[in-house]
């Protein structure tokens, strides 16, 4: 069996959880079937397993279009480009809204059966108007599109399913909630901290972690807005890049200026580092705290559990089905708006909040210690890439 992925991130260009999920799944799929990878970028390793082949993103026939737009108009050209290859493949499967159109083209031009995870749905983060402007419009009609012609559709949570269910027209049976997994031997604690050096990160005293990019989805302004209620002694190691808009850098910006008024112990690393600094980091740390306002699963959850470090998060999406309240961390209520754009009703509360449940966990070694220890044994025993890759096998052959 071959299966193709169309993907827009993939190795060496990853920035979020997307292109992580894509990375490990390739590979561990690789070891029992052919796959080969489409991406955007220059990669070129066409006998490599995965086999890979990037494909530009840039267009300069699009060069004068409105800045917004472009970056829809030069998505549907990539996906365009991708298809100019044929498709020799038993299965195609897709990840996020950039490559789905590809997948969208593949179907229809080639009739390959279309498998579509599920890794966020544009109905649930309306705050990407701000970077795409109309193009949200031509993003979230790609989407919908993608899923409700789909053979198959991949859920990464529990709940990822409900919404699917909620705004798409898909029928249930249609629908297969595989995890998120991780690389247990390479996401596993460190002694070394040559990263914690470079950055003057105090190994003497303690530090909350949060790692992620810079946007509404991930709710980073939040937890900066919380520093002022944290205890002065910790540290605060913001791991922060890739804005998606420039306003939301800028607003970044200025809250941590702010924050650092009365304090001074707060790293912000505005890159997106390589994964062996982020394990150095995760395995530190004494909190993991991940705010998010939207998360279909949150895949830098498990990364911190699986280094031993104890998770303070909201609880909102599949991020209720990966960290155990009391048990691996602390979960957070968002006492969250009805509608768009699905902010928390009072930030202030939810910032507070967040600072008590670090403060707890800070304050307290044996429960901290205690959920450390719980955390890593439970991404043993659910998020393992070797049994989700074999579920995602199933998947395939069941449409073949």
């Amino acid at each position: 069996m071959k299966v193709l992925f169309y993907t827009r991130e993939y190795p060496p260009y990853v920035y979020g959880g997307a292109g992580v999920h894509v990375e490990y799944l390739a590979a561990e799929l690789s070891r029992s079937i052919q796959v080969e990878v489409r991406s955007f970028g220059d990669q070129d390793q066409p006998d490599a397993q995965p086999s890979v082949k990037g494909f530009p993103f840039e267009n300069t026939l699009l060069a004068n279009a409105d800045t917004q737009l472009k970056t829809v108009f030069k998505t549907l050209s990539t996906c365009v480009h991708m298809n100019a290859d044929k498709v020799v493949a038993d299965v195609v499967h897709c990840h996020t809204w950039y490559a789905q159109f590809a997948g969208i083209l593949s179907k229809l031009s080639y009739g390959t059966p279309l498998v579509v995870t599920t890794h966020s749905l544009e109905p649930l983060r309306p705050w990407k108007r701000e970077q795409l402007g109309g193009g949200y419009e031509a993003s979230s009609w790609i989407e919908k599109t993608a899923i409700e012609m789909a053979d198959a559709v991949i859920a990464v949570s529990e709940e990822t399913k409900q919404d699917v269910l909620k705004h798409f027209n898909v029928t249930e049976e249609k629908i297969w909630v595989i995890y998120n997994g991780i690389d247990l031997d390479q996401y596993a604690v460190t002694e070394t901290h040559s990263t914690l050096d470079r950055y003057g990160i105090d190994r003497a005293k303690p530090y909350v972690l949060f790692v992620g990019r810079i946007t509404r989805q991930k709710g980073i302004i939040h937890l900066v807005n919380a520093i002022k209620h944290i205890d002065e002694e910790v540290q605060i190691v913001l791991c922060a890049g890739a804005p998606d808009t420039p306003g939301i850098a800028k607003e970044m910006e200025a809250s941590i200026q702010e924050a650092g008024k009365n304090r001074d112990n707060i790293t912000w690393i505005s890159e997106m580092l390589p994964k062996e600094d982020a394990i150095q980091l995760y395995s530190h740390a004494d909190v993991f705290c991940c705010p998010s306002i939207y998360e279909p699963f949150g895949i830098i959850n498990i990364e911190a559990m699986a280094c031993e470090t104890a998770v303070v998060a909201s609880a909102v999406g599949g991020i209720k089905e990966v960290v155990v309240h009391g048990e691996t961390g602390l979960l957070v209520p968002v006492d969250q708006q009805d509608t768009a754009p699905f902010e928390p009703m009072d930030p202030d509360v939810f910032a507070k909040d967040l600072a008590a449940g670090i403060n707890k966990l800070i304050r307290d070694d044996a429960l901290r210690q205690s959920m450390a220890k719980k955390g890593r044994q439970r991404v043993e025993e659910h998020f393992d890439w070797k049994s989700i890759a074999k579920q995602t096998e199933t998947l395939y052959r069941s449409l073949i």
